[in-house]
């Protein structure tokens, strides 16, 4: 029963990651709108194609990790308890690792197919954001063409 994990490896400082991951300007770029506060202690709702948000407790946000736990999601119910968190690691090559794993996402959750798919994707548009300003958010060409070779 193992959680989904993905490490990316970018050049962009650790600082610039944080932003990313902690402004709902920079998490929106790269995921999905996103409202609310980033900082420890906060709570983030991000709006996907549904009416409601997923609602995100931010449980740290360092300069060296990023942890949330997924406290309603009705669209996704297999999501409520579980734990995305970013782990942030200056390599020896001068590069930073992102390390994700969604804590509680594992292959007995119905989603589990869907999910890898859009977590693989957004990983890809968390790196390509942090290093060029640019990603790949719902909606994003990208992810639309992502979506079309799923069906």
């Amino acid at each position: 029963m193992s959680d989904y994990e993905k490490t990316v490896l970018v050049g962009a400082a650790s600082e610039t990651i944080v932003r990313a991951l902690t402004t709902t300007e920079g998490l929106s770029s790269w995921w999905t709108r996103a409202t609310g506060s980033g900082e420890s202690g906060g709570e983030l709702r991000f709006w996907f194609d549904q009416p409601s948000p997923c609602v995100i407790r931010v449980d740290e946000a360092s300069s060296s990790s990023v942890c949330w736990t997924v406290t309603s999601c009705d669209f996704l119910p297999d999501w409520v308890g579980t734990r995305p968190e970013f782990a942030i690691a200056l390599m020896p090559d001068g590069t930073t690792a992102i390390h994700f794993r969604h804590h509680g996402l594992t292959e007995q959750l119905e989603c589990i197919d869907m999910c890898t798919r859009g977590w693989d994707h957004f990983t890809a548009s968390l790196a390509k954001y942090v290093e060029t300003g640019q990603g790949q958010p719902l909606g994003s060409p990208g992810d639309l063409a992502r979506r079309a070779a799923d069906d």
